[in-house]
């Protein structure tokens, strides 16, 4: 019974988490619960990166019923001073009795001390309750923390023969209006939407959120190596009211980027060729910016010169029940592979139903 009730509590923990997701960058996001004699007493996730964190939201609620309680916190609680002060300290002040937590933090500034400050405060832990699940709630967070590098998804829709537009560029609409809310849903968890200049110049997209209720507009980037982006587009005529970044090479006009830089985007010089830009370093710059997270709804030749360079960890991929025929486009072009036995092979895959699509996620697991 004991066993069921700590994957119950830890559940309620996952399930506040969930709440900010695409709110905390950098930090992860967390959930905490506090229980006392089979109720719980308080509950709260971070909201904000600078702000309290969960365990300090819980203990805030439960008050003198934290004292000889037990809390359930989907990331262990941290040992360092960073924003804000260290919450182990806080769980032993306030008279916890038993901490249960589903993951150990891998923030090398935390990394398992946390759990040893509480033990010896005579505090008795349990780690690993609903671990995978907690791992995956704060993939991003894993991924940056310990490479340095912003987590990196792809996202396209493409009939059954595997075509993402008809010989003559045409693609909407390939999903279902089901299929085309739910990346609405993800660009208002992602930090950050990228696509590369030719969708710009073919599609003149907006690339903000457009859900119900509260929502987030992702920060825009453009990979645009020659500096081509309209100043008529939609892109550019909405930088003051989006946050847009457009990647382009060392050797660009400076008098474009002026330009540009008087709408409000931002201009992002990075190394490699117009045609072929060091997109690990920009990863690695963007970063710096608290960009953690980075859908990209780019084209066929975005997509490769990222899988080519290993920079994606994660896909999404809608399937609809469509045949076009033909020498249409396909999701990733480039050169491509010469034999079957050298394809890109994906792990853990997902299928979801998307209304009349499919949706398959699958990580690449470099």
């Amino acid at each position: 019974m004991a066993v069921e009730n700590d994957v119950l509590f830890m559940k309620r923990a996952l399930d506040l988490a969930s709440k900010a997701l695409g709110r905390t960058s950098p930090n992860p996001v967390v959930g905490a619960v506090i229980v006392k004699d089979g109720k719980i007493v308080g509950e709260g996730y971070h909201h904000k990166a600078g702000t309290p964190h969960a365990e300090i939201h819980a203990l805030n609620q439960a008050e003198n019923l934290a004292k000889g309680a037990t809390m359930y916190v989907t990331l262990e609680p941290c040992s360092h001073h960073g924003r804000t002060p260290p919450c182990a300290y806080a769980l032993i002040k306030a008279g916890i009795h038993k901490v249960v937590v589903a993951t150990l933090d891998p923030n090398p500034k935390v990394a398992g001390r946390g759990i040893k400050i509480l033990e010896e405060a005579g505090i008795e832990t349990v780690v690993g309750v609903l671990e995978s699940e907690a791992k995956k709630q704060n993939e991003v967070f894993f991924k940056h923390i310990t490479t340095g590098m912003p987590f990196v998804s792809l996202k396209y829709a493409m009939t059954l023969d595997g075509k993402i537009a008809t010989f003559t560029g045409d693609s909407r609409w390939i999903s279902s209006e089901f299929s085309r809310n739910y990346v609405h849903k993800l660009r208002n968890i992602y930090d950050a939407v990228m696509v590369g200049i030719n969708t710009v110049l073919k599609d003149n997209p907006m690339l903000n959120c457009r859900l119900e209720g509260e929502k987030r507009d992702p920060v825009r980037i453009i990979v645009d190596g020659g500096l081509e982006i309209p100043l008529e587009s939609n892109i550019v005529k909405t930088a003051h009211k989006q946050k847009t970044i457009v990647l382009t090479s060392l050797s660009v006009d400076e008098q474009k980027c002026h330009l540009l830089r008087e709408k409000g985007i931002d201009i992002l010089k990075v190394g490699g060729e117009s045609d072929n830009l060091d997109l690990r370093q920009a990863f690695k710059e963007l970063l710096k910016q608290d960009i953690c997270s980075i859908l990209v709804e780019g084209g066929s030749k975005l997509n490769s010169s990222l899988m080519e360079q290993k920079l994606v960890d994660k896909i999404y991929c809608f399937i609809a029940p469509k045949i076009v025929g033909g020498k249409g486009i396909t999701p990733v072009e480039g050169k491509g592979k010469e034999f079957m036995q050298d394809a890109y092979i994906l792990k853990s895959p997902e299928f979801t139903p998307m209304g009349d699509d499919i949706l398959i996620t699958a990580y690449t697991g470099w």
